[in-house]
């Protein structure tokens, strides 16, 4: 379930992703388009504007497993 809240359509934007998986053979790549998909169309922006994003998994024991999603402002560098 995402959250409720708001972004900013015209800001460039920073998606962050932290997946724990059960399977060790569970591909990191694969639940992020969809992600990013869904989470355009909660909340109004569009996937152009994403310039960054940072994607990690992690093994969990089976019945643990957790997708954690932030969404925020490119910070410049």
């Amino acid at each position: 379930m995402f959250p409720n809240g708001k972004i900013d359509p015209t800001q460039m934007l920073r998606i962050e992703f932290f997946f724990g998986f059960s399977n060790q053979s569970s591909d990191l790549d694969n639940p992020v388009k969809l992600l990013i998909d869904i989470a355009q169309k909660k909340y109004g922006f569009n996937d152009k504007n994403v310039f960054e994003l940072n994607v990690r998994k992690c093994l969990v024991k089976k019945g643990d497993e957790f997708i954690q999603m932030g969404i925020f402002n490119l910070l410049p560098f």
